[in-house]
């Protein structure tokens, strides 16, 4: 409705090419190890939950239902990937090896996520508590050129477009 364009929530999802969608870079990196993912969702789950939180009194009504629902959700990932970082940091010698590996892949993308609206006080606290429950460095920043919002993704993004759009695409008619 915002845009003017008349489309709907599935033309957005599924009928936009890679250069259209305007993300961080974090969320197109693939999963492969399982320390890896923890971090990301911690990072991310943090991220998104300070954004929420904030738009839970937005004065449009809508946006603030779908922020509230979305605080429930969020608090719900964030504490999983909380639990599971502890769990593994302050592990066995391995698993803590892994957690400090994930930390540093992270790193270069934590500083693209505060380019909008500034909320890195309430996430660096957050994971400051994690990481120093686990026994893990905080993610630090080193600025990788180029930045998601403005349509410069990582050669992750179109594969994982064409996978989850692909079914959508085939039947273009067809209702969800």
């Amino acid at each position: 409705q915002v845009d003017g364009t008349g489309r709907d929530e599935d033309a957005y999802a599924y009928f936009r090419d890679a250069d259209d969608f305007r993300n961080v870079r974090l969320a197109e990196l693939p999963n492969g190890d399982f320390a890896f993912s923890v971090v990301r969702l911690l990072v991310l789950s943090s991220w998104r939950l300070a954004h929420f939180e904030r738009l839970v009194d937005h004065p449009d009504p809508v946006l603030a239902a779908i922020a509230a629902k979305g605080v429930k959700e969020l608090t719900y990932h964030r504490q999983y990937a909380a639990d599971w970082s502890v769990r593994l940091g302050d592990g066995t010698e391995e698993s803590h090896r892994r957690m400090r590996k994930a930390v540093e892949q992270v790193g270069p993308y934590f500083g693209e996520l505060f380019t909008a609206y500034d909320v890195r006080d309430e996430v660096v606290d957050v994971l400051r508590q994690v990481t120093e429950a686990a026994r893990l460095p905080m993610p630090v920043y080193r600025p990788l050129p180029g930045a998601g919002r403005a349509g410069e993704h990582t050669e992750h993004l179109a594969p994982l477009l064409a996978e989850l759009q692909s079914v959508a695409r085939a039947h273009p008619e067809a209702t969800w």
